[in-house]
């Protein structure tokens, strides 16, 4: 039996492409100092699964920014607009268009809007779209996955490329154009994706990863006709190449008999999201093709059940025999956070419980030496999932009781929004158009030093509330000016949305450098939900407060969800998880109704992440969203109707859950829709959306800064879809990201752009 790793992070056990990436763009360091970071980082991966003993140890899973990306820069998916800068550039698929695709481009002349991102899959990993246009010609341009193969080889590696199959990869992107079809595209695609395998089997590749995981979706039989067109194309051109077709996230169900009659050598399956599949893959395996078994779990963080993995191991290995067989993590390790061995802060008793990446090849490994025999490894594993399901620290029976006690009534505000509606125009007295924010500002080297410093113990808790204090009298005094209508407290205290209140939280425990990949150079450190969830006192309450204290303007008090926070998080894995959402909806609900209290006026709840939890297949969302939604109600309803609540997504498509969207009740939500221009608001015009809306101007996820006339644009547009009285101005994400230079540039253009808009009106918000 052989094992296989699908995929291994990329950003350094110290986030150490991030930083090189970060220092080469604003110029602090050189490209070839880029490059040598990176060359490093591959080498370490490839030394360390290679002396774990791993058998398939992939490369080109590596990225400087995005796998999808890097995919659009190798087939030449360039869009239109970026042409005219990569004629002035010496190098067709270098570095400088990379970046300019992925975060914009406005120097030398050029203003260039990034390609649209969005969430990969059911992950909070986003990826560049692909854009697909009539006028675009295919070609290999980025040779990036090659020239990686001959690197490791140099060190004396083989490895399994790794790439997007071609029919996820199109099913990934938007068609530009009105002729374009995914056939077509696939018949302009397959010769550019052949000529790199053939390149890579002439470089002495054995072995090619593609990966399919739009296989463990719902797909139309036309989508499926596209599998049986590109994988007998492949085989016919290089019948000599093994492809090892690559899924995840889900299970084949429908899919299997396609899956298992392409002309393909190993099929890849996550037996951790999908364990019911392994009957009926193995029922339909044809004898030529060999079998990676996903058992060890590639998302989260917890150490695998020995028993349980070696039972399915077992029954494939009674099914097709040891030598078929490969032993796998679930998907690629991307998701998972590099070394459990240089945390040391953990509680000892949690952090038996845990593995991460490397201890993830580890448990590949030491699976397939208890198959050989070795007992002891057995049963230190049976000791330690026996410890964690006895542990007094995970259960708290008060918690538990209080879940029992949720009434309809909990999930209910008292009035239908018209009436509140009202209420609330009446009480703020809000212009048309009115400005805000969606709350976090930037968290500048001073901010994330001041934090640093408190916790080192190099200042006292008194003197950094002082200096939190004094960023956000600056940062209030700065919004009065600009003109703002709604202020923010500027989220100076925060070290992220979810963790700031997971540290305040009881059955949370949380990392030194438990670090993933978001998008790009953007890395969180998800907390671990470990036991049972509850608020032992106020989180934001005192912030807020001192925020409205300063100012006669509403200031905004800044939440996140419950659902935010669950997706964000590592959750504990031995109850449902929305059971685990309805405790955090309780603690959040607490703090809500504090800041209520408090005379707090408006209140934002952030969910961005609701849609990335929906489930792949269409059969279990309905029941998702419908306790999504009550999770989120559960924790917004306390509040009188005066009292207006917000709520925020970004980088997500609505049109399948608007109706869920609506049925949340937020007085005012703001989205993402800058990148797309509009394209996401059809869905809230197409439903008639009856609540507030808040369409994104702008892109904070790119440097770039756009004009005044480009912002007063897109709200035509958006007063074209909606109500004018129902739409707020905004960015279309938080600030924490950006500097301070280029925030002040594209606030201020903002405020003028809705000044403008609002003087083309003659409709003026009245009550009711």
């Amino acid at each position: 039996m052989r094992t296989n790793i699908p995929g291994y992070p990329r950003i350094g056990s110290q986030r150490e492409l991030k930083k090189a990436c970060e220092n080469y763009w604003t110029g602090k360091i050189s490209l070839e100092r880029l490059e040598l970071t990176a060359r490093q980082l591959r080498k370490q991966n490839w030394q360390t699964l290679q002396e774990a003993g791993i058998d398939l140890i992939p490369s080109n899973d590596f990225s400087f920014y995005d796998q999808v990306l890097d995919m659009s820069l190798a087939l030449g998916v360039i869009p239109t607009r970026f042409r005219e800068l990569q004629q002035t550039l010496v190098t067709p698929g270098c570095l400088e268009l990379y970046f300019a695709m992925a975060r914009g481009y406005q120097k030398n002349g050029f203003d260039i809007i990034a390609l649209e991102m969005t969430k990969w899959f059911d992950t909070n990993y986003h990826y560049l779209v692909p854009e697909f246009e009539e006028v675009q010609t295919y070609a290999l341009q980025s040779r990036k996955c090659l020239n990686e193969f001959k690197e490791a080889r140099s060190l004396g590696i083989l490895t399994k490329p790794v790439l997007i199959g071609p029919v996820t990869y199109i099913l990934s992107g938007k068609i530009k154009s009105a002729t374009l079809t995914h056939n077509l595209l696939l018949e302009r695609l397959l010769p550019v994706y052949i000529q790199l395998f053939t390149e890579l089997y002439e470089a002495g590749a054995e072995w090619v990863q593609l990966d399919e995981p739009s296989l463990v979706t719902d797909l139309e039989p036309g989508t499926k006709a596209l599998y049986n067109t590109a994988y007998t194309a492949i085989n016919t051109a290089l019948p000599q190449l093994k492809i090892m077709l690559t899924t995840y996230f889900g299970g084949l169900e429908d899919n299997t008999s396609l899956v298992t009659e392409l002309p393909v050598q190993a099929l890849h399956i996550d037996l951790v999201r999908a364990p019911e599949q392994l009957d009926t893959v193995l029922a339909a395996l044809p004898e030529t093709m060999q079998l990676s078994l996903g058992v060890v779990d590639g998302r989260n963080i917890w150490k695998n059940d020995f028993t349980h993995s070696i039972a399915l191991l077992q029954q494939a290995i009674q099914a097709i025999g040891t030598e078929r067989i490969l032993l796998a993590t679930s998907c690629s390790l991307l998701h998972s956070p590099y070394n459990l061995d240089d945390e040391t802060t953990l509680h000892p008793e949690i952090k038996q419980w845990m593995a991460f990446a490397q201890q993830k090849v580890g448990e590949v490994v030491a699976l397939k030496q208890i198959l050989s025999g070795n007992t002891t490894l057995l049963q230190e594993n049976r000791e330690v999932m026996n410890s964690r399901q006895t542990s007094a620290g995970i259960h708290i029976p008060a918690v538990k009781a209080r879940m029992k006690n949720i009434t309809d009534d909990d999930l209910t505000r008292r009035q239908p929004f018209p009436a509140r509606q009202s209420l609330q125009h009446a009480l703020l007295q809000l212009p048309l158009f009115p400005t805000t924010t969606i709350g976090s500002f930037p968290q500048t080297v001073e901010i994330r030093q001041l934090r640093s410093n408190l916790k080192k113990g190099n200042i006292s808790p008194e003197k950094y509330d002082a200096d939190i204090r004094t960023a956000i009298t600056e940062a209030i005094h700065w919004q009065e000016a600009l003109g703002l209508d709604v202020l923010v407290h500027g989220e100076f205290e925060r070290n992220d949305m979810v963790e700031y209140f997971g540290e305040q939280l009881q059955g949370f425990a949380f990392t030194q450098h438990g670090w993933v990949q978001s998008y790009g150079s953007r890395c969180v450190k998800p907390p671990i939900i470990y036991g049972d969830v509850q608020r032992p006192q106020p989180m934001t309450v005192a912030w807020s407060s001192y925020a409205q204290s300063l100012t006669t303007k509403p200031v905004k008090g800044m939440l996140t969800g419950p659902i935010t926070i669950l997706q964000w998080s590592f959750v504990r894995n031995d109850q449902p998880r929305m059971q685990t959402a309805f405790q955090l909806a309780l603690a959040i609900r607490d703090e809500v109704k504090d800041l209520e209290d408090a005379g707090i006026g408006i209140i934002q709840v952030d969910e961005p992440a609701l849609r990335e939890g929906l489930p792949l297949r269409k059969a279990p969302r309905a029941a998702y969203l419908e306790q999504s939604v009550q999770a989120f109600k559960l924790a917004v309803s306390p509040v009188k109707d005066e009292t207006q609540i917000h709520t925020h997504m970004c980088y997500a498509e609505f049109n399948d859950i608007i109706e869920h969207i609506a049925a949340m009740d937020a007085d005012v939500i703001t989205i993402e829709t800058s990148r797309s221009q509009m394209e996401l608001l059809e869905a809230f015009a197409h439903f008639r959306y009856p609540n507030e809306t808040g369409p994104g101007v702008y892109d904070i996820h790119s440097p770039r800064v756009p004009g005044v006339a480009e912002m007063e644009k897109l709200l035509h547009k958006a007063a074209q879809l909606l109500p004018p009285r129902n739409i707020w101005v905004n960015p279309d994400c938080g600030l924490k990201t950006r500097k301070w230079p280029e925030t002040e540039m594209a606030l201020r253009n903002m405020v003028l752009a809705a000044a403008k808009v609002r003087k083309e009106f003659s409709v003026e918000l009245q009550p009711g």
